[in-house]
C-alpha cells in the first residue's frame, strides 16, 4: 500500500498554487490540455473539469495536495476515462496506485459506472505498474497514438470492470 495517508477531495480554486507548481513538472507539461503557466492558466485547469468528469485533489495528511486523479469521458455505456498524477516528490511511494483504487471504488459504487479504461506510454513502466496494481487489466497496445514534439508513441490500454 501507500507509505503516505490520502484520501480524495473536489478541487478548490485555492489549490491553483499546487495545479501551476504540477504542471511547471517536464513530464506532466507536456500532457496539460493548454499551457499552464499562471495561477490563472491553474484556476482555469480546475475550472475546466466542471461538466465533463470528475476529477479529485489528491490530499494527504496535513492537507498538502500532492496529486490529480479523474475520471472523464463517461458515455452513455456507462464507461469512463481515468487519469491520474502526482508530484515528483510523492511518486514510488504508492500514492497514484491508492488513489486510482480509491477514484476506481466510488466511480463504480457512487457514480454506477462499469468499465474504466486508462492508458499509458509503452514507454512509461511506473505508469504501468500503477495500473497493474489498481486492478486495471491491460487490454492491447495501441500504435503511434500520441505524439509529442514530433514523436509519435504507442499507448497501452487498461481497463477494469465493476464485476472485477
Amino acid at each position: 500500500m501507500t507509505s503516505i495517508d490520502i484520501r480524495l477531495r473536489e478541487w478548490h480554486e485555492d489549490d491553483a498554487p499546487a495545479v501551476l507548481g504540477a504542471f511547471q513538472t517536464p513530464d506532466l507539461r507536456r500532457q496539460a490540455p493548454f499551457p499552464i503557466v499562471t495561477l490563472k492558466d491553474a484556476v482555469g485547469w480546475i475550472a475546466a473539469w466542471t461538466g465533463v468528469g470528475h476529477a479529485f485533489a489528491v490530499v494527504a495528511e496535513g492537507g498538502t495536495v500532492v496529486g490529480n486523479v479523474a475520471v472523464a469521458g463517461i458515455d452513455v455505456h456507462d464507461n469512463g476515462w481515468v487519469s491520474y498524477w502526482v508530484l515528483p516528490a510523492y511518486r514510488g511511494r504508492g500514492v497514484a496506485t491508492a488513489a486510482t483504487e480509491k477514484l476506481a471504488r466510488w466511480a463504480f459504487d457512487e457514480r454506477g459506472l462499469f468499465r474504466l479504461e486508462l492508458g499509458h506510454r509503452t514507454d512509461n513502466p511506473a505508469s504501468c505498474r500503477v495500473a497493474t496494481k489498481a486492478g486495471f487489466r491491460p487490454e492491447g497496445v495501441e500504435r503511434g497514438k500520441l505524439c509529442y514534439e514530433g514523436v509519435r508513441h504507442d499507448v497501452e490500454r487498461h481497463a477494469r470492470l465493476a464485476t472485477d
